[in-house]
């Protein structure tokens, strides 16, 4: 098969077309994404993540009252984060959503390699280490302040913080931050041991952060939530945050990887009833949309059969 630019069933194409117009069917909409979660929860527990379970301990932890104290009440809430998504009524605003993340991840790196017997831990290991071999391969300059933007339930972050800690040998100030007060307090309570130096609630398009005070910034598994509009206002103020030979570092879903592009039509259906923004990212140049925003060295790196890695520098 020859590769193409976005996938068969991105655009407006036939196919496309189709897909779309079931989604927008609210009867059927309902149906898949109900499906969807179906998916997410019986490939998890069948590999061993423990989904109803981490749920439960999650939802007992008495950390409700951590959303309270970690919300900016400056934040403005945008119309594209308003939207249902990941199976959700409100999107990544709601308990469900914060308590069910991390076995969703999981359940998510267990798919990038389907085929080969992995523990949902050695899947998760892996998915964050092909992203930090990238990283450390084309960075060469010491990292000392680090911003995880769209950081979820922390994840990405502590991942990210200790791959530092351990490859330099020194003290590393890293800070997530994410526009889920929900998702910051199950952050918060994951670093029991305050590893991280902040959990920001804030929109990632002003993030009211120093200038010029970071040497690296990750959006990791992010911009296929996002309206191309939107992370075009993130690179941008991710090159203001930046020091001069300071890096931006994303991974995210890879159109012309030939999984993606082979997907079985009722797989990419389901996955476009829980991803609004879908057909905005598999259309959107994001290499180019770095370079228009100043970034240079723009480098593509396919980091496993499903993600690529993409890093910009500043100038």
């Amino acid at each position: 098969m020859t590769l193409q630019s976005k996938p068969a069933w991105a655009g407006d194409d036939f196919l496309s077309r189709c897909v779309n117009l079931l989604i927008q069917t609210q009867p059927v909409y309902a149906v898949m994404k109900q499906q969807a979660r179906q998916v997410l929860i019986k490939t998890a527990e069948r590999n061993g993540v423990p989904w109803r379970k981490r749920v439960e301990e999650l939802a007992t932890a008495e950390i409700e009252h951590s959303a309270a104290q970690l919300t900016n009440q400056k934040v403005s809430y945008p119309d594209y984060y308003q939207v249902p998504f990941h199976a959700y009524e409100h999107g990544n605003l709601c308990w469900q959503a914060a308590f069910e993340a991390e076995p969703a991840t999981h359940a998510m790196a267990l798919r990038v390699w389907k085929d080969e017997p992995l523990t949902w831990e050695e899947a998760q290991a892996r998915l964050r280490g092909s992203f930090h071999q990238v990283l450390a391969q084309n960075i060469q300059q010491p990292v000392q302040d680090i911003l995880d933007i769209g950081c979820s339930i922390g994840l990405s972050t502590i991942a990210l913080h200790r791959f530092y800690q351990n490859r330099q040998q020194q003290q590393v100030r890293t800070v997530g931050l994410d526009l889920s007060p929900y998702m910051l307090a199950v952050a918060q309570y994951r670093d029991g041991d305050r590893e991280i130096s902040q959990w920001i609630h804030a929109n990632a398009e002003a993030t009211e952060l120093p200038d010029c005070s970071l040497d690296l910034i990750t959006i990791q598994f992010v911009l296929h939530e996002l309206p191309r509009y939107a992370t075009i206002a993130i690179f941008q103020e991710a090159l203001r945050l930046l020091r001069p030979g300071g890096h931006l570092g994303i991974v995210d879903n890879n159109p012309q990887s030939p999984v993606i592009q082979n997907l079985p039509p009722v797989l990419f259906t389901l996955m476009k009833s829980t991803e609004p923004w879908s057909d905005d990212y598999y259309t959107f140049n994001v290499e180019t949309a770095l370079e228009s925003v100043g970034f240079e060295q723009v480098t593509t790196v396919a980091s496993d059969p499903r993600h690529r890695t993409i890093l910009g520098c500043k100038p």
